[in-house]
């Protein structure tokens, strides 16, 4: 049975919830990440690692929410970031609402995007629900585990060989120019640079056929952080 809720019928919902009772919602944006990724990669990471995760331990995925806050890309191409976090957080809060009217025992949440604001922003969440909720939530974001040999980075060989393990037919290395520039600056905010909004490790560094091992660690390590 799949494990995205959307598709599921209420009777198909209790029964995976009375075996676990568990809610995974993943977090993300639409956002530039530069030619040779799709706009939607961090919604996309996100939900896919949670698909994954849910396998292992039970539970259920709610559907992508695809905005997030920070990071200093709203101006990019092809990309909506909210100015703050309240409407993010009011939505959330009710989602949490209703799923505690309905039982749900715990909630994790998995921010694809991790800018400083995004985690800010769901940190104050699980510290508020501690107090305030009959549910449990936890947060993290992709940042967060420890990958040997792959350092976060925004479009880089992290996020690219990452996707590439859950949506590698999204993946186009051959979009990105040839560089002459002989500029491996890691920091590339300008429009100019032949890799224009990639914050890290040229993403042709990435080794793509190590993308499925690099998200089965991820998804254990996840169900992992969402069952402890």
């Amino acid at each position: 049975m799949t494990k995205s809720i959307e598709l599921l019928r209420p009777a198909q919902i209790r029964t995976a919830l009375a075996e676990c009772s568990l809610i995974y919602l993943p977090l993300g944006t639409i956002e530039w990440h530069c030619e040779h990724l799709p706009v939607g990669l961090d919604a996309l990471t996100a939900h896919g690692l949670c698909l994954r995760a849910a396998e292992v331990s039970g539970g259920l995925v709610w559907p992508a929410l695809y905005y997030g806050t920070g990071g200093g890309h709203g101006a990019y191409p092809w990309t909506v970031m909210m100015d703050g976090p309240e409407h993010l957080e009011a939505l959330l809060r009710k989602t949490f609402d209703r799923l505690a009217d309905m039982k749900v025992e715990r909630v994790v949440l998995l921010s694809g995007h991790f800018a400083d604001a995004q985690l800010e922003m769901i940190d104050r969440l699980q510290a508020e629900a501690v107090a305030s909720r009959p549910l449990t939530v936890r947060a993290t974001a992709v940042n967060r585990f420890d990958i040997p040999g792959y350092p976060p980075d925004h479009a880089g060989r992290f996020e690219t060989t990452l996707l590439a393990g859950l949506w590698p037919e999204t993946v186009e290395l051959d979009a990105l120019p040839v560089r002459t520039d002989g500029d491996d600056t890691p920091d590339r905010h300008d429009p100019s640079h032949p890799l224009w909004g990639v914050i890290g490790a040229d993403p042709r560094a990435a080794a793509l056929p190590a993308g499925p091992a690099l998200v089965g660690e991820f998804a254990a390590k996840l169900a992992v952080f969402a069952t402890a």
